[in-house]
């Protein structure tokens, strides 16, 4: 008859780690594994799913949240490092059954994609407003490089944060507008002349 075999590595037991984390407004006592994440421990332990696992490398930044109000990807910071510290999550935005104002830019502009990435670009950009960040198109869009996605909508991104940001568009987009409504113009007083 077989024996199991004895692993040679002798079974260690690592002791939890009791921290408390202010989530969303909410103060939660844990114990831990001092080696969870972040995001496994919002995921996991506080069922507060917004917050996507993507890469699990800090490359993606679908995971994004704040952190004492600075964005961080969520899957690289270790949750005993966030001891005492505030966290919000996409969950934690809306105020009294109130958008956000830059989840209200999102749905305004179109901007929302397939709902994987989109709490975490929504989460890069209220940290990158709260920065002073989202002063033009460019700035704006080498701060949300972090955020990756191939659904191909950055535009309506763009002119979702700075619409909550209250950024004006750029010249060339102005004068573009300008130039569609003097077509629909034409083409409305074409239609109407020729009726």
């Amino acid at each position: 008859m077989l024996q199991p075999r004895r692993s040679r590595v002798p079974e260690t037991t690592i002791p939890a780690y009791s921290l408390r984390l202010t989530v969303n407004g909410e103060a939660h006592d844990l114990a831990l594994d001092p080696r969870a994440t972040l995001l496994d421990t919002l995921r996991d332990r506080l069922r507060l799913t917004g917050a996507k696992k993507g890469c699990t490398h800090g490359s993606c930044g679908a995971c994004t949240v704040l952190l004492d109000g600075q964005r961080v990807v969520s899957c690289l910071v270790l949750a005993a490092a966030c001891d005492g510290r505030e966290v919000t999550t996409i969950e934690g935005l809306a105020t009294g059954g109130r958008l956000h104002p830059v989840q209200q830019a999102f749905l305004d502009q179109d901007a929302f994609q397939c709902g994987y990435c989109t709490p975490g670009q929504i989460m890069s950009a209220v940290g990158l407003i709260a920065e002073g960040r989202a002063r033009d198109d460019a700035a704006i869009h080498d701060d949300l490089s972090g955020n990756l996605c191939r659904c191909g909508a950055y535009p309506n991104i763009v002119a979702a944060v700075r619409q909550a940001a209250g950024v004006a568009p750029p010249e060339s987009e102005v004068r573009g507008d300008s130039r569609v409504r003097a077509a629909a113009g034409a083409t409305g007083g074409a239609i109407r002349g020729g009726a």
